[in-house]
């Protein structure tokens, strides 16, 4: 019987079928094999963004303690988002974990108060603090999410998105040369390092198995990594002075609000809902769930509610706002397993990972090249994620005036920071932010330039095209 399950299981899987749909309840063996390649498949994007924002920031004793949060709190998220408590989570089997979206302007945010002369206490408060009031933002669109589409268009999305991956792209290579302040910066060996990481990652990516494909990013980390350890470029001298167990404290660096530091991140707000309820889409279409009419609708509004909880419950416990990720639909289509019941062991291997501090220390100590060439193709893929939304949206003469004029006001002001230096502090600090003033500029031009009816009929004519791609390659779209 077990042999013929098992046949059956595999069989299926192969054909991308469900073995198990969304409510049933696999067996704990099957569920912790699926669990571990979830995890398998977001672990590095939990961690990464709070290595660069420590890196960036000069965090030092205190990353390793921030990753355990960021993979306790992604625990916590993923079985809110999963098991559902009224109407907070979405009740699918999706993870959450730590947005890169936030990344350039929470970095804004940390050079704001380290600019100012606090110390890593006093950027923390101020970052966790301002994510904390940000993500009601994001707590009040959902109830409005269907009407959010009326404003921020995909047009506005996309340039933003686009934007985000663009202005992240100097951070990933500040790393490749070395890191900020390396006085090695830009060394032969560095660059190897860097080159190393990026092939592997390319390499992993070719390859016709989807479980290989899925596990490029820590192959290509785990080579770089094993290289860097063998030129003597790994320290583990200093993880003997880690704590053991991390115990959740709330607000544990007090609690700080800057409203120059507030408005970049309120306005990423804005556009995640946007990026999940996409996310949460692929992930019913694999489900076999319905993608439109009032379930649809009401999962989707709960599943963004619980996106908006979990930041702020992050920016409670320490840790970075969160997101749903995308990457784990490919996991569903890979194991023929939809079943939520999933999530809460995933849930439970996230929480357990993050109670041991001794795994950030030692993720802290790859050296920034190594970090830097994965995240140069992670924040690639994110500006090519905005130009593909660019290109659905239609590239009409309107469209094209309101990306190109809003990207190049955000990567101008980010490029030369000197044409704000005769503002007044605060609109400097606003306005200095590419994310802030690009997304603004995308806003204010999409809603005072009227289209044409040629240019509505292109849009809707591109659309339809779109939905009828995506429509016949499910899969292709979904594993994107």
């Amino acid at each position: 019987m077990a042999t013929s399950r098992n046949h059956n299981y595999r069989q299926k899987s192969a054909q991308s079928d469900l073995v198990f749909g969304l409510d049933d309840k696999p067996s704990p063996s099957v569920s912790m094999f699926a669990a571990l390649q979830h995890v398998l498949a977001s672990f590095i994007g939990i961690i990464t963004p709070t290595l660069i924002v420590g890196g960036v920031l000069g965090l030092g004793a205190e990353v390793p303690y921030l990753v355990s949060m960021a993979l306790i709190v992604s625990g916590v998220g993923t079985f809110i988002q999963a098991r559902r408590f009224g109407p907070v989570g979405s009740g699918l089997l999706c993870v959450q974990g730590t947005s890169f979206a936030f990344l350039s302007s929470i970095l804004a945010a940390g050079f704001i108060v380290k600019n100012n002369g606090g110390g890593p206490d006093e950027i923390l408060a101020t970052i966790f603090g301002v994510c904390f009031v940000a993500a009601f933002v994001e707590i009040f669109l959902s109830r409005v999410i269907h009407k959010l589409r009326k404003i921020v268009t995909p047009i506005v999305t996309g340039t933003i998105i686009t934007l985000i991956g663009l202005s992240l792209i100097k951070v990933a290579m500040t790393d490749i040369a070395g890191g900020y302040g390396a006085s090695d910066l830009g060394h032969p060996d560095n660059l190897g390092l860097a080159a190393l990481v990026l092939m592997t990652i390319v390499v992993f990516n070719r390859f016709q198995f989807q479980i290989l494909r899925l596990s490029a990013v820590i192959a290509g980390l785990t080579v770089g990594f094993a290289v860097a350890w063998s030129m003597g470029k790994v320290d583990f001298s200093g993880l003997n002075e880690v704590a053991l167990i991390a115990i959740p404290e709330p607000f544990k660096y007090g609690f700080s609000f800057d409203i120059a530091a507030f408005i970049p991140i309120a306005v990423i707000f804005l556009i995640t809902p946007l990026e999940t309820t996409g996310d949460l889409t692929a992930n019913s279409m694999v489900s076999k769930q319905p993608v439109s009419g009032p379930v649809y609708i009401e999962r989707i509004k709960s599943g963004v509610l619980a996106d908006g909880v979990n930041s702020a419950i992050a920016a409670t416990f320490n840790s970075l706002p969160m997101t749903t990720f995308s990457q784990n639909n490919g996991v569903i289509q890979l194991t023929g397993v939809a079943s939520r019941h999933v999530a809460f062991f995933i849930a439970g291997i996230l929480v357990v990972l993050g109670m041991f501090p001794l795994i950030g220390g030692v993720l802290q100590q790859m050296p920034k090249p190594v970090l830097g060439g994965a995240t140069l193709i992670m924040f690639g893929t994110v500006s090519i994620a905005g130009i593909k939304i660019l290109a659905e949206a239609g590239l009409n003469r309107r469209n094209i005036l309101i990306a190109a004029t809003a990207i190049g006001i955000g990567l101008g002001v980010s490029n030369v920071p000197e044409v704000l230096q005769a503002m007044p502090p605060a609109i400097k600090n606003i306005f200095g932010s590419p994310i802030s003033l690009g997304a603004f500029t995308a806003i204010a031009l999409n809603l005072f330039l009227p289209a044409s009816s040629d240019e509505i009929a292109n849009t809707a004519e591109s659309a339809a095209e779109n939905t009828a791609s995506a429509s016949s390659e499910p899969s292709e779209k979904s594993v994107a």
